[in-house]
């Protein structure tokens, strides 16, 4: 799960997405560091030199390359400069981002932090940014992580219930879908263009070169919003999703490898067996999993603390994906489930099976292809997503609390974690908890064992 539901205000007006590149405003990435590894223990590393950049779906977007007229105010279009899809991607552009100034998003050497509410001209809610390659502004980083291992650094002492620091991997086009466009796309990954995910997100303002305006309904409790008839999907892995409460690693596997375009019973909906991705992946949250006292503020993965977190995704194709925590040089392996009839701490397709067995949830994920598709879009290259949000259709309840509401709390697999069944209303985490943020750093991919010290 991720956050497709997002939106902001950009400094001067309010947002929206373009394909067209605007001039009011110079484009200009935060640099962050990474490494490439080898060998084993973590002392084979070369340092790349990349930058991020920060999804369109939060710039403000105008007439023309020069104007200041906005396409899309509030949570809804302007007809006049949209009466249509193509029409509107013609008008529009989008422009450059203060990244510190407007959306709180800084970068230090291997650190990247984002803040949850930034007040300038207007507040800005959340973020999503992506990777890109070194050296480029025109190509997103893939990762092929097919036997391969990703390690990095988070710190979510500051990330309460009802907010998501999520890492994440997507299968977006390396190049944003400017080929798909036809020319339509003039922006680019420059600019943050093409993301898709296994939500099919509909509130995404452009999809390969045209607005998604048509059909378009404002959002009843968001007021910057809205969803189109349009959605784009593509196979996701959640490698982190997570906050000081409760933390989750989530496959979702799609019968579409890559970018695809979607519209009405085509776009997924969770525990459904139509559409083309699984909403609900299988997830491993050692809460869910019956260990209540393995991750959270001072306990095993203390959260009060930065963490070291390893995936590894072992076997091509793909047959487990393990985790582990590293804190204060003790390696720790990830809980083991006491769940009955659900065994071991990695994902793996029996075990997928036999939790939705337990569960009583639909086993979608292995009607979408499980991890062999998984692993095909692996193969392929995916790009490497980081976001901090809040959530307008769940409150966040499926991390952290329990869900779904009309369960009871003591059904096996509903209580996700110690948050109460009426926390993360939006409205109160983002009055609350304006200064929660989350930090990534020291991010390290290679062959299995050769990020940290991997136990014997």
């Amino acid at each position: 799960m991720s956050p497709s539901g997002l939106l902001v205000l950009a400094a001067l007006l309010p947002v929206a997405l373009s394909q067209l590149v605007g001039t009011n405003m110079a484009e200009n990435h935060p640099t962050l560091t990474w490494q490439k590894c080898t060998g084993t223990g973590g002392t084979s590393c070369t340092t790349q030199s990349s930058s991020i950049v920060i999804d369109a779906n939060w710039r403000w977007t105008h007439q023309g390359a020069t104007g200041t007229t906005n396409c899309y105010t509030g949570n809804t279009w302007d007809n006049s400069l949209c009466p249509n899809g193509k029409t509107c991607a013609a008008n529009c552009a989008v422009d450059g981002a203060d990244y510190a100034g407007t959306y709180g998003i800084t970068t230090n050497g291997n650190s990247l932090t984002m803040k949850f509410v930034t007040v300038s001209q207007q507040p800005n809610i959340g973020s999503r940014v992506y990777l890109l390659a070194p050296g480029s502004t025109s190509t997103y980083q893939t990762f092929n992580f097919n036997n391969q291992e990703f390690r990095f650094d988070v710190d979510v002492s500051q990330l309460p219930c009802g907010l998501n620091g999520a890492l994440y991997f997507a299968q977006m086009d390396a190049d944003g879908g400017v080929a798909k466009s036809n020319g339509a796309n003039k922006a680019g990954p420059k600019y943050g263009t093409g993301y898709c995910d296994a939500q099919c997100p509909r509130d995404i303002k452009f999809i390969n070169g045209v607005a998604n305006s048509q059909g378009w309904v404002p959002s009843p409790n968001d007021t910057n919003a809205g969803t189109g008839t349009m959605g784009s999907c593509c196979p996701e892995m959640d490698v982190w999703e997570a906050n000081k409460i409760s933390t989750a690693y989530t496959p979702h596997s799609c019968t579409t490898l890559g970018q695809s375009t979607c519209t009405g019973s085509a776009c997924s909906a969770p525990n459904s067996t139509q559409g083309t991705c699984d909403q609900a992946g299988c997830d491993f949250n050692s809460y869910r999993m019956g260990v209540t006292n393995f991750y959270g503020p001072g306990m095993t993965v203390d959260t009060n603390q930065k963490i070291t977190v390893v995936t590894q995704f072992v076997g091509s194709p793909i047959t487990s994906i393990r985790r582990f925590y590293v804190q204060n040089g003790r390696v720790i392996p990830n809980s083991n489930s006491t769940i009955a009839g659900v065994t071991g701490n990695a994902i793996t397709d029996s075990f997928c099976a036999a939790q939705k067995s337990a569960f009583g949830d639909t086993n979608t994920f292995a009607s979408k292809g499980g991890l062999a598709t998984m692993s095909k879009a692996a193969s392929a290259g995916m790009v490497l997503v980081m976001s901090i949000w809040d959530d307008h259709a769940a409150n966040m309840l499926w991390l952290d609390a329990p869900y779904p509401p009309n369960k009871s709390a003591s059904a096996p697999g509903v209580t996700r974690g110690t948050c109460a069944a009426n926390s993360g209303a939006p409205t109160t985490v983002e009055s609350q908890n304006a200064n929660a943020q989350v930090t990534y750093s020291n991010i390290k991919f290679g062959p299995i064992g050769s990020t940290f010290n991997a136990p014997a």
